[in-house]
């Protein structure tokens, strides 16, 4: 509106005088990238962290753009300038993807306009970003290949591209958007040859609270279960669930099996070594023909010496967590291979993002690195293999707990307790626990009073409930408790002694509403009476060095990292009858 148009004037001829002196398209596509992470990050925070939204350097952009065209012509003799090679990109975000590919000179002038309006395809679900892509794609191509007319990019879709392969009766835009219905629809018949991007990262949230927890997308995580999960001896498969993990199955599911095709994402690298994605791995070794893995580091997620050779982050501030450049290469059925190749590059060690960056526009491509071949161990490690000594040794947890015939140095193990709201629920004093947890508790009384007073069910309890986190922290039991129209009591018998991290007690209230996961620190610490020890070992997986302490009382989740273990000397049992 003119009124919308006037309220933004004041600060608009910065932002124009800024991009009017780049006489560059790069250095303008950097330009957008960065307006619009900053304000999206600081207006929509919740967004974010629902989505793991966070755009990708141009220069990372346009290494994936020309290794998927070099790919196409080496393995398949095609082009990304060819007619009926589609190209996705399933979450654009602000269109760099696209925009750098009509830039890059990898579509011929007079092949141009064709894949412009038939074979180039891209996805956002955030609608201020759809609008910004649409609006950057158009004005790009125009810059690239001047029209007469203008000529709109009808490409791009409003969707959440998980949903595509769920049920289309779920789409939330489609009984409000017909055409854009339409071009979803129209998308879904195409067979996809090449699928680029930076897939979302966001796996969780941080607080109930928030209202801020992915989206369940049954079938999509079906086909996950079926395959990433099954193949996993891990524990604990959550992970396998995060959102670039969705990314990679959705791909490789959508790429057309007749014809194969190219995956090439900028993505979360923690699963090139994590031991929970050995499933993911094995996967990826049967369901691809050559896989390019360029490892780019920078998991912050570490410290001391391991975090300065990790170098800098790719995405600045934006993630700290390794990331990898991944291609993915399955050619047609009938001409699969019996075995997968597998090729890795790191890109080094002590590395700042800007050599980091420097490193990668020199190679200009995957033919530009020294590739290493990777042949994976049956426990599907590509790197820092396991060499099967330690499967000689006794382990220290049973594979079944309490199992009398397990050839273990403990017959069970806990891990440590997680409260799900740590600022309600530890405490250096006794009495500041206690108002804390009376004044949530009463304020979980008033809000199942204000239930009941209902003549029926709000039909979405998280945003029905009271949000404000200074009250009230909500997890998904608290919620199902007030659901079942359960009341909370406060009892200061529930106030324990615990070792919430290395050398630091606090008080913990310990009781069962009030703590997310318990786990079976019951049975080793029924109550402050019952005495035992503890064996605190940190968790499967970590970045940082192992560690160990004891323990005489309950320990938290985090005491060491990565999930403490905690393995005691005995456990109680209640007496029966």
């Amino acid at each position: 509106s003119s009124q919308t148009t006037k309220s933004k004037t004041p600060n608009s001829p910065p932002v124009c005088a800024n991009v009017g002196k780049i006489d560059n398209l790069e250095g303008k596509q950097t330009v957008i990238k960065n307006l619009y992470e900053k304000f999206f990050k600081r207006a929509f925070p919740l967004t974010v962290e629902k989505l793991g939204t966070v755009y990708t350097p141009v220069e990372c952009v346009d290494f994936i753009l020309h290794s998927v065209d070099e790919v196409l012509q080496s393995e398949f003799g095609a082009a990304l300038t060819q007619e009926n090679v589609h190209v996705l990109d399933p979450f654009t975000g602000t269109g760099t993807f696209i925009t750098r590919l009509l830039q890059s000179g990898l579509i011929r002038p007079e092949d141009m306009v064709r894949k412009y309006r038939h074979d180039i395809h891209a996805n956002e679900l955030v609608l201020l970003a759809y609008y910004i892509a649409d609006v950057n794609i158009e004005s790009v191509f125009q810059e690239v290949c001047p029209q007469p007319e203008y000529l709109p990019y009808d490409g791009i879709c409003l969707t959440d591209t998980f949903q595509l392969g769920e049920n289309s009766d779920d789409d939330i835009f489609k009984h409000f958007f017909r055409q854009n219905s339409e071009a979803v629809e129209a998308q879904r018949r195409t067979p996809i040859r090449v699928i680029i991007g930076n897939p979302p990262y966001s796996v969780g949230q941080k607080s109930a609270n928030d209202n801020a927890q992915n989206q369940s997308y049954p079938i999509l995580d079906q086909r996950i279960a079926e395959t990433y999960v099954a193949a996993s001896t891990a524990t604990s498969t959550k992970g396998l669930y995060d959102s670039y993990i969705r990314a990679y199955r959705w791909a490789t599911d959508r790429l057309s099996p007749e014809d194969g095709g190219v995956v090439a994402f900028i993505s979360n690298g923690a699963w090139i070594d994590g031991n929970s994605h050995d499933g993911f791995r094995a996967s990826f070794e049967k369901e691809f023909d050559k896989i390019y893995v360029f490892n780019l580091r920078g998991n912050q997620r570490t410290s001391g010496e391991l975090s300065r050779k990790e170098g800098g982050k790719i995405f600045g501030s934006g993630s700290r967590t390794p990331i990898a450049i991944t291609l993915l290469v399955r050619y047609p059925e009938g001409r699969r291979l019996d075995q997968c190749q597998i090729f890795y590059h790191d890109i080094g060690d002590y590395l700042s993002r800007e050599e980091k960056l420097r490193k990668i526009t020199q190679a200009q491509s995957y033919r530009g690195l020294d590739w290493t071949h990777i042949t994976p161990n049956e426990k599907h490690d590509w790197i820092n293999q396991r060499d099967g000594l330690f499967d000689a040794l006794l382990p220290l947890a049973p594979e079944k707990k309490f199992d009398a015939k397990a050839k273990s140095v403990f017959s069970t193990y806990s891990l440590g307790i997680a409260t799900g709201r740590d600022a309600w629920a530890y405490a250096y004093a006794k009495s500041a626990l206690s108002q804390n947890v009376s004044r949530m508790v009463e304020a979980y009384n008033s809000e199942l009073e204000r239930l009941k007073g209902l003549s029926e069910p709000p039909a979405d309890i998280d945003s029905w409930v009271n949000n404000d986190a200074k009250v009230i922290s909500w997890n998904r039991n608290l919620k199902e408790l007030l659901v079942k129209k359960r009341s909370m009591l406060f009892d200061t018998a529930y106030i324990v002694p615990s070792v919430y991290r290395p050398f630091c007690k606090q008080f913990m209230y310990f009781e069962k509403d009030f703590n997310a996961m318990q786990y079976l620190q019951k049975k080793l610490f029924p109550t402050p009476h019952h005495k035992n020890l503890v064996i605190c070992v940190s968790g499967l997986g970590g970045t940082k060095d192992f560690c160990t302490l004891i323990a005489d009382m309950v320990s938290d989740l985090n005491n060491l990292h990565s999930g403490t273990q905690c393995f005691p000397l005995y456990w109680y049992e209640e007496k029966k009858g």
